[in-house]
């Protein structure tokens, strides 16, 4: 018999589904289990009832809300949600009236044990071996006596990452929903996040992203600390966007993550109205944070406040004077920057998409917001995407929106999705080429009906948007690797312009300038010419992302001076500069580079009386640093 197949497969993790259901057939069979076999399906002894549930109290008393609000959204559907402990076992469960009959039959009751090597193939026990959210549906069952149900699950972790439960939707396989998993998968996101943030009570827990808006959403990071700042953990959507592993968190702290010293965190949540924190992590992507301090000295517990709209508009407006307005505010003398502006200018209003190309930190955002500020939508909405920053768990969510229930716990009505957001204005998808694959098939079909249909809803609403998108990828070899689809590609590249890297671009200096005045706020600093020399030699690989972030440092390096010198450099810019010439034209050697490193340290140490460690601290380098620059000191 041909095996059936769920339908409607719109996410990622369905394109390795057949390869799961076939490995996990292979078990099966190696557990001795037959497709016919007749398996127990009696109740578990009361003895063993409450040893289970005590065991997992934490878990029940954390999953049972979420459950519900789950079950809300499934009521009359002939579905029960379920949840199980590590090894399968079920916990607690509820369900439709009219589906218990059916589900008392194959043991969907508290005590059943469904792992693989009892049951077979099924989503509870696959998604314990896999790790991994799964479907099994209809005859993908390896009991034959389970071939009525159609069952998503998703395992839980805790902190550490271990599987400590599953969360499922079981239910008649003619019941079938394509949104089911994702909101299974939502809620066992949100059961972790509660988990988490009641693991650690004498600690600083962090809730963190870079939009302020998500803080307290499925969608935000969370990381906890010791009170002297020791790295302890992270949620899942915490390590992504940390960007590092949690055993490479092990060595870090607070400071070093987030730029910002305890004492400050202490002295800042001080106050009567702490707001949001300006945290700028060590990637230096800046975030907003939430800190929860639960700690055991008395002088710190203090209830935490969010931040009053008025101060959020505030910081909107201070960052809405800081943006560039327009095209004609990019135009610095650039003849690649000119030739990309006077294309996009061309194409403003006639609703043809733009795809802008460019590597990692070529200014792409700052060119779709003012192609929106320029464009007739400028009124509008301007909304972003990075379709890179957000987890795969989250981004259909994200932007598609979903209809009642509370997934993230504070919003009782849903969420509007980005694309909603931006109805009437402009959607600007940046690193579109890392969208997970089977949900480009849902964005091209908003493309081209103009409608959205938001995740437990089968209403199509009207949206009307002017579309922007960006990539660092070559999409063409995406598109041979199988990873983008070729349809969705021609419908984005209305029009294709390519940002040119920092590197190649002729008007650095005034490109500098730029920056200065925008950090200083009053234009008060200059780079010296021997400076900027140095700068027409580097390759810049983070473009103007590594640029403003050393400009932004230098200003503070440099205090009073109006002149920012070779001196106000950090020493990893040196040492790249020492390793690496930046371009092929011969400017200046890297001996060259040495005499002017030493020429600068003999005058500062003769401006301080030979004092290695007064010049040092002037310099801002280590005592070490001057010793090995010129190692005939003595």
């Amino acid at each position: 018999m041909e095996r059936q197949t769920a339908p409607h497969r719109n996410t990622a993790w369905e394109d390795s589904m057949p390869l799961i259901i076939e490995t996990s057939h292979q078990r099966s069979q190696k557990y001795g289990l037959r497709p016919d076999s007749c398996v127990d399906f009696g109740p578990a002894p009361k003895t063993e009832l409450s040893l289970l549930f005590e065991k997992n109290r934490l878990l029940h008393t954390h999953a049972v809300p979420a459950m519900e609000t789950l079950y809300q959204q499934i009521v009359n559907t002939h579905n029960m949600v379920i949840l199980t402990d590590a090894n399968g076992v079920i916990v607690h469960s509820l369900g439709d009236d009219d589906f218990l009959e059916k589900a008392s039959r194959v043991a969907l009751q508290p005590g059943a044990a469904w792992s693989e090597q009892s049951k077979g193939t099924n989503a509870i026990g696959t998604a314990i071996a896999e790790q991994a959210a799964v479907l099994v549906h209809a005859d993908q069952h390896y009991l034959t006596a389970n071939h009525f149900l159609t069952c998503s699950a998703a395992p839980i972790t805790d902190h550490l990452g271990n599987v400590i439960g599953v969360l499922d939707v079981s239910g008649d396989q003619r019941s079938f929903h394509k949104h089911t998993m994702a909101l299974v998968r939502m809620s066992a996101l949100m059961i972790e996040n509660q988990l988490f943030s009641s693991t650690f009570e004498d600690a600083i827990t962090l809730h963190f992203h870079a939009r302020p808006e998500f803080i307290g959403t499925l969608m935000e990071g969370i990381a906890s600390f010791s009170p002297g700042g020791r790295f302890l953990a992270a949620n899942r959507n915490g390590l992504f966007q940390l960007g590092l592993s949690f055993k490479e968190l092990q060595s870090h702290t607070f400071s070093s993550l987030f730029g910002l010293p305890v004492s400050a965190l202490y002295e800042h949540y001080r106050t009567a109205s702490p707001g949001l924190l300006n945290l700028c992590m060590h990637s230096g992507v800046r975030v907003a944070g939430r800190a929860q301090l639960r700690l055991s000295n008395t002088v710190f517990q203090q209830s935490l406040t969010p931040e009053p709209p008025s101060a959020v508009a505030a910081n909107q407006a201070a960052a809405a004077k800081r943006r560039l307005s327009g095209l004609r505010y990019l135009r610095t003398g650039d003849p690649q920057l000119e030739l990309v502006i006077d294309k996009v200018t061309r194409v403003l209003g006639h609703d043809i998409p733009i795809m802008i190309m460019g590597e990692t930190g070529t200014g792409k955002e700052l060119l779709a917001q003012a192609i929106h500020n320029d464009s007739p939508r400028a009124m509008s909405p301007f909304v972003a995407v990075n379709c890179a920053s957000i987890p795969e768990t989250l981004i259909e969510s994200e932007l598609f929106g979903y209809e009642d229930g509370a997934f993230t716990g504070a919003r009782k009505k849903g969420a509007v999705g980005k694309i909603l957001q931006a109805n009437g204005g402009t959607l600007f998808l940046d690193e579109i080429g890392d969208m997970p694959f089977s949900l480009q098939a849902r964005l091209l079909r908003v493309l081209q009906e103009r409608t959205v249909t938001p995740l437990g809803s089968d209403k199509s609403i009207p949206v009307n948007v002017e579309l922007i998108c960006a990539t660092n990828h070559n999409l063409r070899n995406r598109i041979a690797q199988g990873l983008f689809r070729e349809d969705l590609y021609y419908r984005l590249n209305g029009l294709v312009v390519k940002l040119p890297p920092l590197r190649e671009r002729t008007d650095l200096e005034t490109v500098v300038k730029k920056i200065l005045a925008t950090e200083s706020n009053n234009g008060r600093y200059r780079v010296s010419d021997e400076l900027l020399q140095l700068f027409r030699r580097h390759r810049w690989p983070g473009n103007f992302r590594q640029l403003t972030n050393l400009l932004r440092t230098a200003t503070v390096m440099a205090g009073d001076e109006h002149e920012i010198c070779l001196r106000h450099m950090p020493d990893d810019f040196l040492d790249d500069m020492e390793q690496a010439p930046a371009k092929e034209e011969p400017v200046a050697s890297s001996a060259n580079l040495e005499e002017m490193e030493q020429s600068a340290i003999l005058k500062a140490l003769a401006a301080h009386g030979g004092n290695v460690s007064a010049t040092a601290r002037a310099l801002g380098v280590s005592r070490n640093t001057i010793y090995r620059k010129v190692p005939n000191l003595k």
